[in-house]
């Protein structure tokens, strides 16, 4: 299931998605942007640039709460001086429990983290560039303890974690004050 950036109204917030917050800081706003570099020429993004530190809005899907799952985007670093990330959430129970891939381009690295209890601790990390300004592809499979997160179509973390079982939902995730933009978003149970 591909959600449909495109028919969505430029200025307002994501059609089917609630926003969230993990850790502090002010209040989230996940809106849908005009970008013609994108497919659609839409996209997601978080823009309240807040530059509290442990701070992880979250734009999460309403339809879906499932375990095994397959998550998908295309994702751009545009700006961010304390952080420049996106990321896909899995098995997101609230928004203080669930799995998180993130790529980081002012860190030139991807991760996968659990929050459990609203802390957040890195399971798994990969070096390489991220670039600002271009397009990347990030991808999360999980299904059962088995967890792969791909990057650029490269798989670069596989592993086993049983933190977080049972079904949940998915969604967009940024840190900080990245502004990021999220062209696309599929999902494959």
């Amino acid at each position: 299931m591909k959600v449909d950036i495109a028919r969505m109204t430029s200025g307002a917030s994501p059609t089917g998605f609630a926003e969230a917050l993990t850790g502090q800081g002010g209040q989230v706003r996940w809106q849908v942007l005009d970008d013609p570099t994108s497919r659609s020429g839409k996209v997601i993004a978080e823009t309240s640039r807040d530059t509290a530190d442990y701070r992880f809005p979250l734009c999460i899907y309403q339809d879906f709460n499932r375990d095994n799952v397959t998550v998908a985007t295309r994702f751009k670093p545009v700006a961010g001086e304390v952080d420049r990330a996106g990321g896909i959430i899995v098995r997101a129970v609230d928004a203080n429990n669930y799995y998180v891939a993130r790529a980081n381009a002012l860190e030139d690295n991807v991760r996968l983290y659990k929050v459990v209890d609203g802390v957040r601790r890195q399971i798994a990390g990969s070096n390489l560039e991220v670039a600002t300004g271009a397009w990347h592809a990030l991808t999360v499979r999980i299904a059962n303890d088995d967890i792969e997160v791909w990057f650029n179509n490269f798989r670069v973390i596989k592993l086993r974690d049983q933190s977080l079982s049972g079904p949940g939902r998915v969604g967009l995730w940024t840190k900080a004050d990245s502004l990021t933009h999220f062209a696309e978003f599929a999902i494959n149970p």
